[in-house]
């Protein structure tokens, strides 16, 4: 999931747009191709609370040591940030990951993807609503596009063909993803997205050890050999490979890559490059675990995405 596609940061110059593009369809690639991961993970055995747990809990290790050797200022902190952060850690880092989890567990990646995706509509509405600020027409245009596509890919004529509690994930991490990126907006006029993201991982890896405190996850579990699944399932590789992948590729990376582009290109256009993540998620999830759609489906999704677009360019 990109989870941290829509961070706001300064506007900058688009100086290099070509590179600021490129650093974004790799970071949508490399989230993509980390739903594929995460899911094999997923079937190991390894529930989905542990697995954020662990993406958390190494995200933040592997920011603070990036930091600590190259911008070891930015992690001062002061004591009136900290109840903003532990919010921000938890409501807006640690339940939109764990959510997305349990919604891939249950859905085709893709499709649990595209709901989540509403994210931007929900935003653009509450910036309407609460916050007052201009927003385009398009915006509504947006969310009737938005529902109908959705009522496609669900197939709501069939009583909501796909697992419900799902559905509900990927709903409830569509409004975890909002509440982060309006936070991370407000949040990053005083404070650099780095250290933001740094210190949202720690509060969010200590919010998940006091749910489920480090000495009751499975550690034995990490040497098993896990089939890589459908098409792949000949194969086989070690649960803590796989888990590394998430954390540093899946996380660090792709963070690191869209924290780079918005130096090039401005947050609105990164947000919409980053809409080629669900397409690229259901590709991989087709070719890798054999997932498909159906014919509406496709449809559906098709629909939702240029919702999403819409939504994008109303804020």
């Amino acid at each position: 999931m990109a989870d941290v596609a829509y961070i706001p940061g300064e506007p900058g110059s688009e100086r290099r747009p070509a590179v600021g593009y490129a650093m974004v369809i790799s970071a949508a690639l490399l989230f993509a191709l980390n739903g594929t991961v995460s899911k094999v993970v997923l079937q190991s055995g390894i529930s989905s609370l542990e697995l954020t747990q662990v993406r958390a809990t190494g995200a933040f290790l592997g920011f603070a040591v990036v930091l600590a050797f190259a911008r070891r200022e930015s992690l001062r902190l002061a004591r009136r940030e900290v109840p903003y952060l532990v919010v921000f850690g938890i409501a807006g880092i640690a339940l939109v990951q764990w959510l997305y989890f349990v919604s891939i567990g249950r859905l085709p990646i893709g499709i649990a993807l595209l709901i989540e995706y509403l994210a931007p509509i929900l935003i653009a509405i509450w910036a309407w609503a609460i916050l007052k600020e201009p927003v385009r027409r398009r915006i509504w245009a947006a969310l009737v596009l938005a529902l109908a596509g959705l009522s496609l890919v669900v197939e709501v004529w069939s009583g909501l063909s796909l697992d419900r509690v799902g559905v509900a994930a990927a709903l409830a991490a569509a409004v975890a993803f909002a509440v982060y990126v309006l936070m991370a907006e407000r949040a990053v006029k005083g404070r650099d997205p780095a250290s933001l993201t740094c210190y949202g991982f720690l509060f969010a890896a200590l919010f998940w050890a006091a749910v489920q405190p480090v000495w009751w996850f499975p550690a034995g579990r990490l040497d098993d050999s896990v089939s890589l699944l459908g098409h792949l399932e000949r194969f086989a590789l070690p649960v803590w490979l796989l888990m590394l992948y998430v954390v540093v590729a899946g996380t660090m990376v792709t963070f690191l890559l869209v924290v780079a582009a918005l130096r090039h290109i401005s947050a609105t256009r990164v947000g919409i490059v980053a809409m080629l993540e669900p397409v690229a998620a259901g590709g991989v999830a087709f070719l890798w675990l054999g997932e498909t759609f159906g014919t509406l489906q496709l449809v559906g999704g098709g629909i939702v995405l240029a919702a999403i677009l819409l939504a994008q360019t109303a804020r």
